[in-house]
């Protein structure tokens, strides 16, 4: 299935010049779905992966149907004050500031191997401080997959600067 071709663009969301890729539609096409969930589990088959980390929100998604599929558990990278346990926590910058990803503290053992799961990257900002995030929580990052890579905003090159494999379903040029 091309995967591409069930995800809807909006122009001009959140603001003018920018190109929304909206996965919703993905979620609602039972086989589209089907097909990225797939998609994203094939390369790790027979890998050894201990848990799958899903960046909000619509990483929850894939990530807990990614873990499923797995077999293994599954940890919610969330943003500041949404956990309500103790937890590991990672600054990272925006365009106007800043903002903070958070893990719980028992969320992952050392040296687990860890599958890195979003729906898409761009400029790799939320993906990086998530990578660092699981790290110093003790975790091995064994790849980062997405559904959509927007290859003209640097995401994927500045996660394999940080030597880490990067998987996409597919791309869509510009922002």
């Amino acid at each position: 299935m091309d995967i591409k071709s069930v995800i809807r663009t909006i122009p001009d969301y959140p603001k003018p010049g920018v190109m929304f890729r909206d996965i919703t539609t993905l979620l609602n096409d039972a086989q589209g779905f089907r097909s990225a969930v797939d998609a994203l589990v094939l390369p790790h088959a027979g890998t050894k992966i201990d848990k799958v980390a899903g960046i909000e929100a619509r990483g929850f998604i894939l990530g807990g149907a990614v873990a499923h599929q797995l077999s293994v558990s599954f940890i919610p990278v969330r943003k500041k004050g949404k956990l309500p346990w103790k937890t590991h926590a990672q600054e990272y910058a925006l365009e106007y500031g800043t903002d903070v990803v958070e893990i719980h503290v028992d969320a992952i053992e050392p040296g687990e191997k860890i599958l890195l799961i979003d729906d898409l990257i761009a400029t790799g900002g939320t993906a990086e401080a998530s990578i660092k995030l699981i790290e110093r929580a003790g975790g091995q990052v064994a790849a980062c997959s997405f559904v959509i890579d927007l290859p003209d905003l640097g995401g994927r090159a500045r996660l394999e600067a940080l030597g880490k494999s990067v998987i996409s379903l597919c791309q869509f040029e510009g922002g």
